[in-house]
């Protein structure tokens, strides 16, 4: 069986909590400047960190999502289930629209 090998390393909190990523720690981790690192606190205490997988977000649309996720959690009354008539008035709306849901999105118009 192979032993499993740890490295340790140090860095110290400055009296704003910040702190210096050692350089093995860095290389490990594949992380370079402005990189973000995720850490993920364990039941027993222990705290594991990760390079955070950075995912292009919208703000707009994120902002927007929350406006949404906040009022139904405050207006729960005000939801109503999508009747027949909705849905077909959404159906004639794109009756004679063609897509492809495995097509690539594109920046450009084609």
């Amino acid at each position: 069986m192979l032993a499993q090998i740890a490295l340790e390393a140090e860095s110290t909190l400055t009296d704003r909590f910040q702190t210096t990523v050692p350089g093995p720690v860095r290389q490990a981790l594949h992380l370079g400047k402005k990189d973000k690192i995720k850490y993920v606190i364990q039941s027993d205490g222990s705290v594991l960190m990760q390079r955070a997988e950075t995912v292009d977000t919208d703000p707009v649309l994120d902002q927007f999502l929350l406006f949404l996720a906040v009022d139904m959690q405050r207006h729960p009354e005000k939801l109503q289930p999508l009747t027949a008539s909705m849905r077909q008035s959404v159906a004639s709306l794109v009756a004679d629209v063609e897509f492809d849901l495995d097509a690539p999105l594109s920046d450009k118009d084609e």
